[in-house]
């Protein structure tokens, strides 16, 4: 265990006793990655700052049930992930397609060439207005799934869709992504 585990581990169990210091300090330490999550998947920085707040406060009355079973960091970011979600559902009900709505068949990968693309010769920039451009289903589960580095059981249980609707959700993103990138 590394001296930050260790400092880290120390700040929650002050947190659990309810000391603000240690809350400011673990707020501190996390804020801005906990924003730029919230950023990437509301899109506006008054709302991702109002939702990065607010997810904070639901981590410190909820504290209690960290377990440490991962990383604190971890636990935090996937209440900000849940609470974005839910924000930007909420407000945006209309404009967002469902996930299970959306039907998906089974293509034999013999019949279909693999689109590839080497992202390490396509600037930064340009993959993140390409991802932001894209439909918002499409653009969030490639944001939980690239940026946000969850795997694909993550997904389905932070989206409450089953497992092949996250496959063909992540296949059919992927390339919508590419189509875009080629037109770049």
């Amino acid at each position: 265990m590394t001296k930050t585990d260790q400092d880290i581990d120390h700040l929650v169990a002050l947190c659990r006793e309810g000391n603000r210091n240690a809350q400011f300090e673990v707020y501190n330490r996390y804020y801005k990655a906990m924003y730029n999550t919230a950023l990437r998947i509301v899109k506006d920085a008054h709302w991702a700052e109002d939702v990065m707040q607010e997810a904070f406060l639901r981590a410190f009355t909820k504290i209690t049930s960290f377990k440490g079973e991962v990383a604190f960091g971890a636990w935090l970011k996937k209440i900000v992930v849940n609470h974005s979600l839910d924000s930007y559902k909420k407000i945006n009900r209309g404009a967002m397609d469902s996930l299970e709505d959306i039907m998906y068949k089974v293509e034999d990968d013999n019949d279909k060439e693999e689109a590839t693309l080497n992202f390490q010769q396509v600037q930064l920039q340009q993959v993140g207005a390409a991802i932001a451009s894209l439909k918002e289903s499409y653009r969030i589960i490639l944001t939980l799934l690239y940026i946000e580095g969850y795997d694909q059981d993550e997904i389905c249980s932070i989206l409450d869709i089953t497992p092949g609707n996250c496959r063909t959700t992540i296949s059919r993103a992927r390339e919508s992504l590419l189509n875009k990138m080629k037109g770049l």
